[in-house]
C-alpha cells in the first residue's frame, strides 16, 4: 500500500544517509602498550627522611584539658584585678561614701523595678531619711540592685537594722544590714572576695542565708515558720486528697447499692409475679375443683330418675377432705409449706383419678338403670300371676326391699358393698 502513497509522504519514509566513519582520536585502554610497567614503593626508599634526623612526635592538647585550661587563666586574671583593685580600695576616701557610716544602712537584694521613692517610703516608718543613694552600673546605667540609706538618728538604723530584714518589697524580700565597709576593719566587699557580713565570706559553702548577726532565732522561727506552713500545705493536699478519695468510694458505694437495689427489687417483683401466679393456679385449680363437684352433683341428680330417695355416693369419699376454703388460713398461714405440700398432692391424686372416676360413675349409672329396669318388670309380672308379695317364690328378687334398696348392700355406716351384677366396689353414700 505505501507504493501507492504520493511522493512527498513515500519521502518520509525514505532512510538517511549512513554515517561516516572517522578514525578514533586515541587508542583505546586495552590497545595502550604501557613503555614503564608497574612497580612497588622500593625505588622510593632512598627519598624517605632518616628517623635519626626526624623531631620528636608532638601530643595534641585534648578538649577537657583545653577547658580547665582556660579556666586556670581565667582564675589567675581575677586574682590579679582582685589585687589590684584591693590596692586602690579605700573606702574612706570614696567620694560616693559621704555620710556617717553609723547612721547608714546597707539593702541588697532590691527588685531591679524598685524606686529611690518606693525605698523612702518602706523605710522611713522606721525614722526620717537623711539621704538614699541607689547604685547603678557605670557601663550600662540599670540599677545593681543594692542601696545605701542614711538615717538623721542612729537608733533609727538600728530600728530599721533588726526589723527590716527581710520586708518584701516589690515581690522580692531584701536583705538588710549596716554599712561594714568603714566600720569594720579588714572587711572586703563581695567583688573583690568578702561579703555582706561576718559570714558573708564568698561562696556558697560558707555563706548562710541570713545576714551576718549574732541572733538568728528570727531567721530561724522564719524558716520554722516557712516549713510549718509548708507542711500545712501538704496536710491540706493530703486531705483534699482523702477527701477525693473517699468522695469517689463513697460515690463507687453508692453506685453499688443501687445496682444491690434494683437487683433486689427486680427480685422482689419477680417473686411477687410468682406468688400471684401460684395464687391465680390455685384459685383456678378449686374453681376447676368446684365446677367438677357441681357437674357430678348434676350427674348424680340427673342419673337418679323417680329414685330421688337414693343417695349417690359423692367423691367425697374417695379424695381427702379439703381443709378449707382457697383462701382460708391453714396451720402454717396460707402460703405455708404443709398446706403447699397438701395441695400438691391433692391436686395430683384427682387429676390422675378424674377421668377414671366419671369412666366409673357412667358404668355405675348404667348397671343402676338397667338393674331397675329389670326388677320393675319382674314385678309386674308376680302381681299379674296373683302372686301378692311374691314371697314364697324365689325369683332372685328376694334381695331388694320395700325401700328399693338392694339387700345385697350393707347397711349404711360401712365402708361399701360388692354391686353382683358388674362386681365393683360400690361406697357407701356419706352422712
Amino acid at each position: 500500500m505505501t507504493q501507492f502513497l504520493p511522493p512527498n509522504l513515500l519521502a518520509l519514509f525514505a532512510p538517511r544517509d549512513p554515517i561516516p566513519y572517522l578514525p578514533p582520536l586515541e587508542k583505546l585502554p586495552h590497545e595502550k602498550h604501557h613503555n614503564q610497567p608497574y612497580c612497588g614503593i622500593a625505588p622510593y626508599i632512598r627519598e624517605f627522611e632518616d628517623p635519626r634526623d626526624a623531631p620528636p612526635p608532638t601530643r595534641a592538647e585534648t578538649r577537657e584539658e583545653r577547658m580547665e585550661r582556660k579556666r586556670r587563666e581565667k582564675i589567675e586574671r581575677r586574682q590579679q584585678e582582685v589585687e589590684t583593685e584591693l590596692k586602690m580600695w579605700d573606702p574612706h576616701n570614696d567620694p560616693n561614701a559621704q555620710g556617717d557610716a553609723f547612721k547608714t544602712l546597707f539593702v541588697a537584694r532590691v527588685n531591679y523595678d524598685t524606686t529611690e521613692s518606693k525605698l523612702r517610703r518602706e523605710f522611713e516608718v522606721y525614722g526620717p531619711i537623711k539621704r538614699i543613694h541607689m547604685v547603678y552600673s557605670k557601663r550600662s546605667g540599670k540599677p545593681r540592685g543594692y542601696a545605701f540609706i542614711e538615717y538623721e538618728h542612729e537608733r533609727d538604723m538600728h530600728s530599721a537594722y533588726k526589723h527590716a530584714d527581710g520586708k518584701k518589697i516589690d515581690g522580692r524580700r531584701v536583705l538588710v544590714d549596716v554599712e561594714r565597709g568603714r566600720t569594720v576593719k579588714g572587711w572586703r566587699p563581695r567583688r573583690l572576695g568578702g561579703g555582706l557580713g561576718g559570714t558573708r565570706r564568698g561562696g556558697a559553702d560558707v555563706n548562710i542565708r541570713h545576714s551576718g548577726r549574732d541572733d538568728t532565732s528570727r531567721y530561724d522561727e522564719r524558716d520554722r515558720d516557712r516549713d510549718r506552713e509548708r507542711e500545712r500545705r501538704e496536710r491540706s493536699r493530703e486531705r483534699d486528697k482523702e477527701r477525693e478519695r473517699r468522695r469517689s468510694r463513697s460515690r463507687d458505694r453508692r453506685r453499688r447499692s443501687r445496682s444491690r437495689d434494683k437487683d433486689e427489687r427486680r427480685r422482689s417483683r419477680e417473686r411477687s409475679k410468682d406468688k400471684d401466679r401460684d395464687r391465680k393456679r390455685r384459685s383456678s385449680r378449686s374453681r376447676e375443683r368446684a365446677r367438677r363437684e357441681r357437674e357430678r352433683k348434676e350427674e348424680l341428680r340427673g342419673g337418679g330418675g323417680g329414685g330421688g330417695d337414693m343417695v349417690e355416693p359423692s367423691e367425697a369419699g374417695d379424695a381427702p377432705p379439703d381443709d378449707g376454703p382457697p383462701g382460708e388460713l391453714g396451720p402454717d398461714g396460707p402460703d405455708g409449706p404443709e398446706e403447699k405440700g397438701r395441695d400438691r398432692d391433692r391436686e395430683r391424686r384427682r387429676s390422675h383419678r378424674s377421668e377414671r372416676e366419671r369412666r366409673r360413675d357412667r358404668d355405675r349409672d348404667r348397671d343402676r338403670e338397667h338393674k331397675r329396669g329389670e326388677r320393675g318388670g319382674e314385678r309386674g309380672r308376680d302381681e299379674a300371676r296373683g302372686g301378692g308379695g311374691g314371697g314364697g317364690q324365689d325369683n332372685g328378687l328376694e334381695g331388694l326391699g320395700n325401700d328399693g334398696r338392694d339387700m345385697y348392700m350393707e347397711p349404711e355406716g360401712g365402708d361399701g358393698y360388692l354391686a353382683p351384677e358388674n362386681g365393683y366396689l360400690m361406697e357407701a353414700a356419706p352422712e
